[in-house]
């Protein structure tokens, strides 16, 4: 069996490099921690943010079903209602960068455009978008979901 000598310089070192990384293990699990409990509270927010949407909905319904034959005024109402909650649910995804896309052209750019039908039209040039069926998203700079087109065409 070898009995290797260290000098007491390098016990030194080496104890002070094992204790350095007890502390950096130990700053990493902390940190590891922390961004755990970041993580559920942003959840957390996500959820109650969604909750007001939800009851938003829920309110709606109930003040439609109450009403087996809702007057003209409530229809009236109910496009402004329904934008309402459009409005709050683009607010929550735009807080997490999270953003619709806006088209500059009548023509589709098939790096966000996904062409789902296409339409005769006379009246309008070769895929001219004539109707946004769905639409899309970008997350930071990436593309969440395509926005989904129908398109004209000649025949």
């Amino acid at each position: 069996m070898n009995n290797y000598k260290i000098s007491q310089e390098n016990k030194n070192k080496l104890l002070s490099q094992i204790t350095n990384l007890f502390k950096e293990e130990a700053n990493l699990k902390q940190a590891l921690r922390q961004q755990g409990e970041n993580n559920r509270s942003e959840q957390e927010q996500i959820f109650l943010e969604l909750l007001e949407v939800f009851d938003t909905l829920e309110s709606l319904l109930g003040f439609l079903e109450d009403r087996p034959e809702p007057d003209e005024r409530v229809w009236k109402r109910l496009p402004k209602s329904l934008k309402t909650v459009q409005t709050k649910l683009l607010s929550i995804l735009e807080k997490r960068q999270v953003l619709k896309i806006e088209l500059s052209a009548d023509q589709p750019d098939f790096t966000i455009c996904q062409v789902v039908e296409r339409e005769i039209r006379q009246d309008l040039a070769e895929q001219t978008i004539t109707k946004i069926v769905r639409q899309g998203f970008t997350i930071e700079d990436k593309l969440l979901r395509p926005m989904e087109v129908i398109t004209s065409k000649q025949e």
